[in-house]
């Protein structure tokens, strides 16, 4: 299986999880939530593992590094705190929520948790991608919910996730190739709904949403993604924009924005 379809197949039900809390009880953040759990403290993260395998956390500590340094470059400093649970069923209880099958990590407010099943289903470079797309929602606030539009969320964490991959863009974007080259492109952009558990086009519009954002950052700039999303602008001076405002930012109406999304569509896949 390859990177990108195995990446995408274990993002699956992310959304599910959208403003997901620890369960009552669960550990503040950066302290033991099993008795005799294995933690691993960098000066930016922390990593603790219930009855992992010493190298399987350290190599999950080298992600956690990568991974903040990725989204410290286009966002903002993060300190990761990734639990590594010995179960899928422990991996439910520390998100609060369930149905795990299929995902590979989850984000809550404030920490990512890896699904071991998922999580041991991906390639190396795989690995490194959904850690970063994960710890980009928590350093977003993405898990909180309703800030942006979904497809932004969803695709802002994909563009963090996939930098400094290289990954082809046809290669990650496989399905939607085929799709475009037999000509077939989306009417606009993918909504809440799209991004369902069992969606009938779920990898589609997971790379719907990422060309969106590599469009934003290839014509109009990373930082114009990042205020977009309502993140700082640059130097920390000055308001935040409103999350997914495209004319205010981008300074494009809704349908010029969908139309020059398409058309980059047609160029990077047809």
């Amino acid at each position: 299986m390859s990177v990108p379809r195995s990446r995408r197949a274990v993002l699956a039900g992310t959304l599910a999880l959208a403003g997901a809390t620890l369960a009552a009880g669960d550990a503040p953040v950066g302290r033991e939530p099993w008795p005799g759990a294995k933690v691993l403290r960098g000066e930016r993260y922390v990593v603790i593992g219930h009855r992992i395998h010493s190298g399987l956390l350290a190599d999950l500590a080298a992600r956690a590094e990568r991974a903040r340094r990725k989204v410290a470059a286009v966002w903002g400093p993060v300190r990761p705190v990734i639990l590594f649970p010995e179960t899928d069923a422990g991996a439910e209880i520390l998100a609060g929520a369930g149905a795990s099958d299929g995902l590979a990590a989850m984000a809550t407010a404030d920490r990512v948790i890896v699904v071991p099943s998922g999580y041991a289903r991906l390639s190396r470079i795989g690995r490194d991608v959904v850690i970063a797309h994960e710890l980009t929602h928590v350093a977003t606030g993405a898990t909180r919910g309703g800030r942006v539009p979904t497809w932004l969320s969803e695709g802002f964490a994909d563009y963090v996730g996939y930098s400094g991959s290289g990954l082809d863009v046809r290669t990650v974007a496989a399905e939607l190739v085929r799709e475009v080259r037999a000509g077939t492109l989306p009417d606009g952009l993918p909504g809440p709904a799209d991004f369902a558990p069992g969606a009938a086009r779920l990898p589609q519009v997971y790379e719907e949403a990422w060309l969106a954002c590599r469009y934003i950052a290839g014509r109009f700039g990373e930082r114009a993604l990042v205020r977009l999303y309502g993140g700082p602008p640059p130097g920390g001076a000055g308001t935040p924009s409103r999350g997914g405002d495209v004319e205010a930012v981008l300074g494009l109406s809704p349908a010029a924005f969908t139309a020059g999304w398409r058309d980059y569509l047609r160029r990077e896949l047809g």
